[in-house]
């Protein structure tokens, strides 16, 4: 609103430079965008991110399958992958890794090693576990919610980014007026700085 009246005052305003008008409609168009454009775009990004998202989770748990499992044994912990510090692997704990053995959803037998749906585990302790068609172990697929929360992140930054980026422009318009009035100041007083002061001169 205060923009609208900017260039509403500077219209007919005597002092109106024609760089004031220019900057004062700058104004107005990157307000507009600001409300309008920047809006319409978050809101078109984050729909196509949904839609996308959305029917990456619809396959996943079509092609994803629950399979019971049961815990074998531990598995062996790698050969130097033990951190020096022991402090680092109290801030940065991992799941236990385990070797399981469960049927795959075509009846076919598999054994690997998985992490851990329980700590601690427990040989012979029974879970579920996400696999393909073909038994093989997969991770959890997409939730939904979790997509629409992507979808929804997504939008805003680019509702945002759209927002900076007329921004930035009429930052740059506006410093590109402040220089030619700057040019035209120095113009002027360069005319007038030979009679500055003079006898007769109106000064």
């Amino acid at each position: 609103m205060r923009t609208a009246m900017g260039v509403w005052r500077w219209r007919r305003n005597p002092l109106r430079r024609p760089t004031d008008l220019v900057e004062a409609w700058v104004a107005f168009g990157a307000a507009m965008c600001f409300l309008l454009v920047a809006p319409a775009v978050g809101w078109a990004v984050g729909a196509r991110v949904d839609g996308v998202l959305q029917r990456a989770a619809t396959e996943q748990r079509q092609a994803r399958h629950l399979v019971p499992a049961v815990v074998v044994r531990p598995a062996p912990e790698p050969a130097g992958d033990a951190p020096d510090d022991p402090s680092a692997q109290r801030t940065a704990p991992r799941r236990t890794q385990i070797v399981a053995a469960w049927t795959g959803p075509d009846g076919s037998s598999h054994e690997g090693t998985v992490p851990a749906a329980e700590e601690p585990p427990h040989e012979g302790d029974r879970f579920r576990m996400w696999t393909d068609g073909r038994g093989q172990a997969v991770g959890q697929p997409l939730d939904p919610s979790a997509a629409a929360f992507h979808a929804g992140t997504a939008g805003l930054a680019a509702a945002v980014g759209a927002a900076a980026l007329v921004e930035t422009v009429r930052r740059m318009v506006v410093r590109r007026l402040m220089h030619r009035r700057y040019i035209r100041l120095d113009r002027a007083w360069a005319a007038a700085w030979p009679d500055w002061g003079r006898a007769g001169a109106g000064s």
